[in-house]
């Protein structure tokens, strides 16, 4: 059993919490440009990184699972490291945070919400005043469909200027991440029934073909099996 909601800690959050049955089986999370803080009944607190294709998660039959999803390029200020250095991963909070790490499992306890998780980081953010601002601008700009060109003339930076500088922010570089939200985009119009063809054209494909060359890349499954979930 999986839900999310938005939260107003942190503007364009999401929380999210989860439980696996007795039945439980890997489950696939598609790549969204976000980085989690974690909670796990199994393995306490952990680092989700930026994910540059779907990655399996594996639960044990009972395990319950907490999290507070950060939007594109506010996690590397939460978590004090570039996003770059947690792609790809799952690490435990105290490989980043040490000691305040254990201090925090001990104070959150053997049963935190992902309202708790979103608490935490929003007290680090305001500990290091706020996130980059130049995050929300490249993900803003990119999730509507701006070229990276457009992007970089947008925020003022040269394209090597922003290509380094998305990499400390999202974990890779925006031709990435927008190919993740452009993905994103098209998953949301095929959750309202549009066709493939229509979906392909609306949110910035070339053609349908471009559409499942994409989705294939990104998630491994074409999108005929990845819309039907």
């Amino acid at each position: 059993m999986y839900r999310e909601r938005p939260t107003e800690v942190i503007t364009g959050a999401v929380l999210w919490a989860s439980e696996s049955g007795p039945d439980a089986r890997p489950t696939r999370v598609l790549p969204d440009g976000c980085l989690d803080l974690l909670w796990s009944s199994r393995s306490g607190l952990l680092v989700a990184g930026p994910d540059r294709t779907a990655q399996w998660s594996v639960s044990t039959p009972g395990e319950r699972w907490r999290g507070a999803r950060l939007p594109p390029g506010v996690g590397p200020a939460v978590f004090g490291v570039p996003a770059a250095d947690l792609r790809d991963q799952r690490i435990p909070l105290d490989a980043l945070w040490g000691r305040e790490a254990a201090r925090l499992a001990e104070r959150l306890g053997d049963a935190p919400t992902a309202a708790d998780l979103a608490t935490v980081a929003a007290a680090r953010l305001a500990r290091v005043g706020g996130p980059d601002p130049l995050g929300p601008r490249v993900a803003a700009l990119l999730a509507a469909g701006a070229t990276v060109t457009a992007t970089a003339a947008g925020v003022g930076l040269g394209p090597r200027a922003l290509h380094r500088r998305s990499q400390a922010l999202f974990g890779y570089g925006p031709k990435t991440l927008a190919r993740i939200l452009r993905l994103r985009r098209a998953l949301a119009l095929a959750g309202h029934g549009i066709g493939l063809a229509e979906v392909a054209a609306r949110a910035g494909y070339a053609d349908q073909a471009h559409l499942t060359r994409d989705v294939r890349d990104l998630t491994g499954v074409p999108p005929t099996t990845l819309f039907a979930r």
